[in-house]
């Protein structure tokens, strides 16, 4: 299905899920919208004419696509972005604390680091059990980690260092039951697996829709279950605050309009949508994992290290590989796109450095097969050069 996409031909592209890659008939719409922004942006700008009904359509279509309501839904650049207005209106005082794990994204760390040293609360970040086995013993390790004083239970539905899908429903019904507000990185949960957001539970997920859910970069989620919008105040003041003409939800009053920007990639979203449905995407998607696990499989057979994980019920479309000690991820990673036309993430955690790799609908095995030579060579090299430093 490559010729689907815009990608390059002279790249092997592993890495969707950084920021994923848009087909061609939805980039299309999204450059479609575009002119019409800008031949006549009044119209097309203006909350006086037709922009909210048409970002309420937009937001109905996703929120049936994720099992919400559409006014629990509005549309944000991205993830960080998503998460932010919820961390940043959250009422925390000293001695709050927000119960998370080891292996979340970099940025919602330092979100999370930058509102402590605001509110005066604590972050206690709970070790996952490594090598990953039982699904319960994950709930029971970051579960531990409960006290009187714990307010927000923070996960990622797929960790981004890791790529591991974790149990987050049983942690969400438990934090239910005790009160805690449960906020959700779901980054890489729409398009990769099947959600139904009132069937989770949760109190609030943000997620993207420019990664497997293929829209336009800039199309993203935020989900704030309809008796917490309450809680969610607007991370920018405008018009939408204290409105003069009022839509049904005063969240989507405050979040959806914060002043001139291009919202051709929301618009978007329903032409992604209707590729992802038209092309039978969740049989693709069983492809993109079978192909995912058997080029895990090969991997680890090359660098003789065992997995972090079996791949039930723990992986999707992405996983990492453990790297043999001594090699830098970092330095391998810009050999393998420079040097071999190969583009795939290193990542670093359980004291080693890994290599991350997606599958996708326009991956097929010979690129798996580029990235095996390459490695291959790479590994070699590593090797030789520590033999010639070591003489």
């Amino acid at each position: 299905m490559k010729d689907q996409f815009l990608l390059r031909d002279d790249v092997t592209f592993l890495n969707h899920g950084s920021f994923g890659a848009c087909p061609r008939p939805v980039f299309e719409e999204y450059q479609r919208l575009q002119r019409e922004l800008e031949a006549e942006p009044v119209d097309f700008l203006s909350t006086r004419r037709t922009l909210p009904t048409r970002l309420a359509t937009a937001r109905g279509r996703l929120a049936e696509f994720v099992g919400a309501d559409r006014d629990e839904i509005v549309f944000v650049p991205n993830t960080t972005t998503g998460l932010n207005i919820v961390a940043h209106t959250l009422d925390l005082h000293p001695g709050d604390e927000i119960l998370t794990t080891d292996h979340e994204y970099g940025a919602m760390d330092r979100m999370w680091r930058f509102i402590c040293g605001k509110t005066g609360a604590t972050i206690v970040r709970r070790n996952l059990p490594f090598p990953l086995a039982d699904p319960e013993e994950v709930v029971e390790q970051v579960w531990a980690g409960v006290t009187r004083q714990t307010r927000v239970l923070f996960l990622s539905h797929i960790t981004s260092p890791s790529g591991v899908i974790l149990p987050i429903e049983p942690l969400i019904r438990r934090a239910r039951e005790r009160g805690i507000l449960t906020v959700i990185d779901g980054a890489h949960g729409p398009g990769q697996l099947d959600l139904d957001l009132h069937d989770l539970g949760c109190d609030v997920y943000a997620g993207n829709c420019h990664k497997w859910l293929m829209a336009p970069k800039g199309a993203a989620m935020l989900y704030v279950r309809a008796d917490c919008q309450n809680l969610i105040e607007p991370l920018v003041v405008s018009w939408g605050w204290e409105s003069d003409r009022p839509g049904p939800s005063r969240f989507v009053d405050e979040q959806e309009w914060t002043g001139t920007k291009d919202v051709s990639a929301w618009l978007a979203v329903p032409a992604a949508l209707d590729f992802f449905v038209g092309h039978d995407w969740t049989k693709v998607r069983a492809r993109c994992r079978d192909l995912m696990l058997e080029s895990r499989e090969r991997l680890l057979d090359l660098t003789g290290l065992p997995p972090h994980c079996p791949p039930d019920p723990w992986l999707g479309q992405m996983a990492t590989v453990p790297l043999p000690a001594g090699v830098d991820g970092e330095a391998l990673h810009r050999r393998l796109r420079f040097e071999h036309g190969v583009e795939l993430p290193w990542t670093s955690f359980s004291g080693r450095d890994w290599l991350r790799f997606s599958i996708q609908g326009y991956n097929t095995r010979d690129d798996v097969d580029r990235l095996i030579t390459a490695l291959e060579s790479e590994l070699a090299r590593n090797h030789s050069d520590k033999d010639a430093g070591h003489g």
